[in-house]
């Protein structure tokens, strides 16, 4: 490169360099057509013609032609040529020449970026007028402008500031978790604190209870079905259990009010599970509670929250919400508690009913106005705590109804988000019908050293007041539809029945039947407005009806005195559900029968109905033992075919 370039250049911007040659030898002549050219030049060397600039046709960034319009040409016809960083070559030309195409057609001038290097720097020669290379040294510079990426703003190359020396930076330092979460705890812990303190303890123990002996305790926990206490998670710290009350006046002396509300309910004696659940709670324990239906559980809390109210030291007004939650896991279960609680009046103590498919607006309005106790269905109440319609930071007796029907309907989500919004120091009590592990998992994390009470065994067992019956039928529906009509035209008018369908679809078509001959029935299920499936149970309640046919939503929660006859016309799907469809009749001390069809489909479950049917000391048909015996041939033979599965660690999984 000729030295004069440096001594005649001009710079036009900053790092961008321009020069107008003079010397007749290059590019730059005056006349043009007179420069030689380059396509006969060097006719043994036609690469070296392409890479200067000429490739058959022409290109459309080689100077000599653009898209076959030639860029208009300075008088004197120099051509101008402009340094600029080499690493920004590629982005004038662009994908195929396209750039560089575009900028000629923008300024008018030919551009040609040349081999010629200085540096870390690249000479581009520009021909046309003065506006035309002005125009194209200025869409030029605009593509050599260094982007600052930091601060999302474009930055000139000369106005950069200079890289500094690498200096040591000190690593973050650990965050000490531990410590974070001791402070969040104490920070919660204060919150809770800054609430009114909870009264739990209510109880003095009646004379004649503190008379009793261990063997005489042991005697009576023995003779009313085998009660059980103990602690469920035992501790070196925890107190005594409180004996067992025999009489309603042994529990309730000191609250006359309460024993006269008792003996408005016509009751003589509590049952197995009243007489040692009352001495826990009004002692401020946590309580478990797992009997079979129909033993009186709900009056085992009820009675003790109405104590629990009265004996606080802050009024509904200055409470801004319930003292007491009750949870259960249907609506009809939630409404059954709802009514047993307005069956008795003491001190002015309220109760709402809080469910899906009631009238939101109202049960907003009774919540707002202030209410002592709230039973609601989980997904009614995370609705109205969500949305601010429902206080439950001063709730202080909590109560989970049926813990395993809610586990096995999914609410465990909304039960635990709801327990995090209560403070921990609140009473707790869980009732259940049986003991699975879900609902261990839930008293180990919000129950503190409770107390646990059941009646009968832990073992599932279906209540022995009822006679349970099993008829073998073909898989066809035409054998259960025929049995099931002729048992429902030979029903004494006496006599109520609750017909169990494992679909909604069947109860409906079962319902269309009877009607059609005649027979009045209600039905109930999911899809049915809440108003109908009010009026159902009313209407049984009262014998408008004698029949009526549900899904296993009735399965729990359905407090009707003489029902007499339970009809499983589709086996349940486990047996837990079966024994609460049984439970439905035999309450309240009196007898029952249940009649469920068995077929072919249902062998799954018959090894399990063998053992209920067993301890209830109930005839069980040889068909079903044969088919518990061919269910496990065919499990044993189907788990032996099944490959075994790699996992990824290089084990078996089967």
């Amino acid at each position: 490169m000729s030295d004069d370039w440096n001594d005649n250049a001009r710079f036009v911007i900053p790092q961008v360099q321009t020069q107008v040659f003079t010397n007749s030898n290059d590019y730059g002549r005056s006349n043009w057509r007179d420069r030689p050219q380059r396509k006969y030049q060097d006719k043994s060397n036609p690469r070296e013609d392409r890479r200067n600039g000429y490739r058959g046709g022409g290109n459309r960034f080689d100077g000599n032609r653009f898209d076959g319009n030639r860029a208009p040409r300075r008088p004197n016809d120099d051509a101008t040529i402009i340094k600029v960083p080499s690493k920004f070559v590629g982005r004038i030309i662009g994908r195929g020449g396209s750039k560089i195409s575009d900028l000629q057609f923008e300024s008018g001038a030919r551009i040609n970026v040349t081999k010629d290097v200085e540096g870390d720097e690249t000479l581009i020669r520009l021909i046309g007028d003065d506006d035309a290379v002005s125009k194209a040294e200025s869409l030029i510079r605009e593509l050599t402008i260094e982007r600052d990426n930091f601060e999302n703003r474009s930055v000139p190359l000369e106005q950069k500031p200079p890289l500094e020396e690498p200096t040591f930076v000190e690593p973050p330092k650990q965050i000490n978790w531990r410590a974070v979460f001791e402070e969040s705890d104490a920070h919660e812990a204060a919150q809770w604190a800054s609430l009114p303190p909870i009264k739990k303890e209510f109880y003095n123990e009646h004379p004649e209870v503190t008379a009793m002996s261990d063997e005489q305790v042991a005697t009576f926990r023995e003779e009313n079905n085998n009660i059980v206490v103990e602690r469920t998670f035992k501790s070196a710290t925890s107190k005594p259990v409180p004996k067992p009350v025999v009489t309603f006046d042994q529990a309730f002396y000191q609250y006359p009010e309460i024993l006269k509300e008792i003996e408005k309910a016509g009751f003589t004696t509590p049952s197995p599970i009243q007489s040692q659940a009352w001495p826990v709670l009004l002692s401020g324990e946590d309580l478990i509670g797992i009997a079979q239906t129909g033993t009186g559980k709900t009056l085992a809390f009820l009675l003790p929250a109405l104590v629990h109210i009265d004996g606080q030291c802050i009024t509904k007004v200055e409470r801004r919400g319930p003292a007491v939650l009750v949870m259960a896991p249907t609506r009809e279960l939630a409404l059954q508690i709802d009514k047993e609680v307005k069956k008795y009046e003491y001190k002015g103590i309220t109760a709402v009913c809080v469910y899906g498919g009631g009238n939101r607006r109202e049960q907003i309005k009774v919540v707002t106005d202030g209410v002592d106790i709230v039973i609601a269905t989980p997904g009614r109440l995370n609705d109205l705590v969500e949305a601010g319609h429902l206080n439950v930071k001063y709730v202080t007796y909590v109560v989970l109804d049926e813990a395993d029907r809610m586990l096995d309907m999914g609410f465990e989500p909304q039960i635990r988000k709801v327990m995090y919004s209560i403070r921990p120091t609140r009473q707790t009590v869980m009732t259940s019908a049986t003991w699975p592990m879900g609902v261990r998992r839930l008293a180990q994390s919000y129950m503190v050293d409770p107390i646990q009470v059941y009646v009968g065994t832990l073992d599932l067992a279906a209540t022995h007041t009822v006679t349970q019956i099993i008829e073998i039928m073909p898989d066809d529906d035409e054998a259960k539809f025929s049995a099931f009509m002729e048992f429902a035209h030979n029903l004494d008018p006496t006599e109520k029945v609750i017909v169990f369908c494992g679909k909604k679809s069947r109860a409906d078509e079962l319902s269309s039947e009877l009607v059609l001959q005649g027979i009045q029935c209600q039905t109930i299920h999911g899809d049915r407005e809440q108003s109908d499936r009010e009026q159902a149970l009313i209407d049984i309640a009262d014998g408008t009806v004698q029949i009526l046919i549900a899904t296993d939503v009735a399965s729990r929660g359905l407090d009707i005195d003489d029902i007499t006859y339970v009809i499983n016309y589709d086996f349940p799907r486990n047996i837990e559900e079966y024994v609460h469809r049984v439970g439905r009749t035999g309450r309240a001390g009196k007898s029952g029968k249940s009649i469920s069809y068995v077929t072919r489909g249902d062998w799954a479950q018959a090894k399990d109905l063998i053992a209920i049917l067993e301890e209830a000391q109930q005839y069980v048909p040889e068909e079903v033992y044969k088919m518990a015996e061919r269910y496990t041939v065919w499990k044993e033979k189907k788990d032996s075919s099944r490959p075994a599965v790699r996992g990824r660690g290089g084990g078996r999984r089967w």
